[in-house]
């Protein structure tokens, strides 16, 4: 299979825009666009075909324990895919879509259960990206869009990341540049009482907290099945370079110092250390040392600025050669929720 290239700026993002509408009509039969969203790449397919379900997991290599999360245009197409709307996900909406929060809704019966993975709840969002609006408003379809990589992978935010996971195995990506946030949407069940965060992402706790008083926070048991998963994106390993990723706790001199170790340990082997290095870190004698490869992750105080950069700085490291990327642990707060959750599922 051809894996078409199309490209569209955001601010041109239309219905009728020439790439919009040729990525509309390869869903509306059946296939698979790698989309932009504000948060990472997600492979899409019509929702509601069961077979156009089956290829995203056939493509992605997933599990089929793995739920997928539904993206719609707007508050009326959630009818299509939801048997229920309850007034504290209304809030939620209301107050954070279109942006980065999933939220488990009932499913609709005429939702195929593989989009579910057999559970009777639907993670659904409304996205903030223009051309992921455009798209689906085009093809007149809700969407279920995992992110647009090999299962288990470090996810994408360039379309040339998709290229690299799924080229010749969808029909097309549809090109917008890098993504914005750059990590995976927050999910939450307001079903529950008190409502349940499965997954932190772009939208922190602390904003839903605000709004809703203290949440819970999803725990998975140590015994728990892949088939018991409650949420996309609660794999033990996840988000996972190719080289092992050691984390590091959060402080310059200890990251200098494990950088040290670690290049250390190459001794004559033409391997390298990988470094996730906050600007600024790094002294003259680190910058200067053989047998690391370095990348500018960016400023330690901006978090926002962190999880921009993580996946492309993940798959940058992750090159032949590179035998263990390092990278410091941020703090458990704001965006670095996040941030850490991903990093810790990727060490696994």
């Amino acid at each position: 299979m051809k894996t078409v290239h199309l490209k569209v700026r955001a601010e041109e993002a239309a219905p009728e825009h020439p790439s919009i509408r040729e990525a509309a009509a390869i869903l509306k039969v059946g296939g698979l666009v790698a989309i932009p969203t504000e948060t990472v790449y997600g492979l899409a397919a019509d929702a509601l075909d069961p077979g156009a379900i089956a290829r995203i997991f056939v493509a992605k290599e997933r599990p089929s324990w793995d739920p997928l999360i539904v993206h719609v245009a707007n508050f009326e197409m959630i009818s299509q895919v939801a048997g229920d709307f309850p007034e504290r996900a209304k809030k939620l909406a209301e107050r954070f879509w279109p942006g980065p929060l999933t939220l488990l809704l009932k499913r609709h019966r005429q939702l195929p259960l593989a989009v579910t993975a057999g559970r009777e709840t639907v993670a659904v969002r409304i996205p903030a990206h223009p051309v992921a609006r455009a798209v689906i408003t085009s093809a007149g379809l809700p969407l279920a869009a995992p992110s647009a990589n090999r299962f288990g992978h470090t996810s994408p935010t360039t379309a040339e990341h998709v290229m690299g996971d799924l080229e010749g195995r969808i029909d097309a990506v549809l090109d917008s540049g890098p993504t914005q946030i750059g990590v995976e949407s927050t999910v939450l069940d307001p079903l529950r009482t008190p409502p349940l965060l499965l997954r932190p992402g772009g939208v922190t706790r602390e904003q839903l907290e605000e709004l809703l008083g203290q949440l819970e926070m999803y725990s998975a048991p140590a015994n728990e099945a892949p088939q018991a998963l409650a949420s996309p994106g609660l794999a033990a390993r996840h988000y996972a370079p190719q080289a092992q990723l050691v984390l590091v706790d959060g402080t310059q001199e200890n990251f200098l110092a494990v950088i040290e170790e670690q290049v250390s340990k190459l001794g004559d082997r033409a391997e390298y250390v990988g470094a996730m290095a906050p600007k600024d870190w790094l002294d003259e004698q680190s910058l200067s040392r053989g047998g690391l490869v370095i990348f500018d992750w960016g400023s330690w105080s901006d978090p926002a600025q962190l999880a921009h950069n993580l996946f492309a700085g993940l798959r940058y490291l992750d090159k032949p050669g590179v035998s263990v990327i390092l990278c410091p642990l941020p703090s458990a707060t704001g965006l670095g929720l996040a941030l850490r959750d991903r990093l810790l599922r990727a060490a696994r």
